[in-house]
């Protein structure tokens, strides 16, 4: 069996991405920094955050609430992050309020999929907008989740309908914290 793979996002002074924004869109922002890294590794001990900075961590582990036809899609699909083009990036983490953690996996489900579309409309934008999901929650952090994309510049207006048809869904009414982060790569490769 294959380890998960533990992501840490190091904002601070150093990193291949220059942050051009930090927006808080529900509840509390994150402070502001320059730069941010992206460290890979297996599930262990997390780094400390950079010196006046911060650090969020996430799992890529299996996939929670896609169906095996959905994730095969989605795989015919996907562009691949670190593709020399894919210049922007955005890191959204996001933390869904207490009603969302009380349902079942099935209404959850039926929020996210049958009824807001979540699946299908990110399905739409591919392979021009790359992605990965990291799960936190069960890490302690603060945010339930790290949304994590990657498009070329001239993608740009297309993430940003994309983002604006997937908070304008039932499924966002249940968000209580998000922070939309934006990036510029400088260098090649993810960090």
């Amino acid at each position: 069996m294959t380890a998960p793979v533990t992501v840490e996002l190091l904002a601070g002074s150093e990193g291949p991405w220059r942050i051009a924004s930090i927006s808080a869109r529900t509840g509390e922002g994150l402070p502001a920094a320059g730069r941010l890294a992206m460290r890979e590794g297996t599930a262990g001990e997390a780094s400390a955050p950079p010196r006046g900075g911060w650090r969020l961590r996430g799992v890529a582990g299996h996939l929670r609430y896609t169906t095996r036809s959905e994730a095969t899609a989605l795989a015919a699909r996907q562009g691949g992050l670190g593709r020399p083009h894919a210049r922007l990036a955005a890191l959204i983490p996001i933390r869904k309020c207490a009603a969302w953690w009380s349902l079942a996996q099935d209404e959850r489900r039926a929020i996210m999929e049958a009824r807001s579309k979540h699946i299908a409309i990110g399905r739409e934008y591919l392979p021009a907008i790359a992605r990965r999901l990291h799960h936190a929650r069960d890490l302690g952090e603060p945010f339930d989740f790290l949304t994590w994309f990657e498009y070329a510049h001239g993608h740009a207006a297309a993430f940003d309908d994309m983002l604006e048809r997937l908070r304008a869904t039932e499924e966002w009414r249940l968000v209580d914290r998000e922070v939309d982060i934006r990036l510029t790569r400088e260098t090649a490769g993810l960090g």
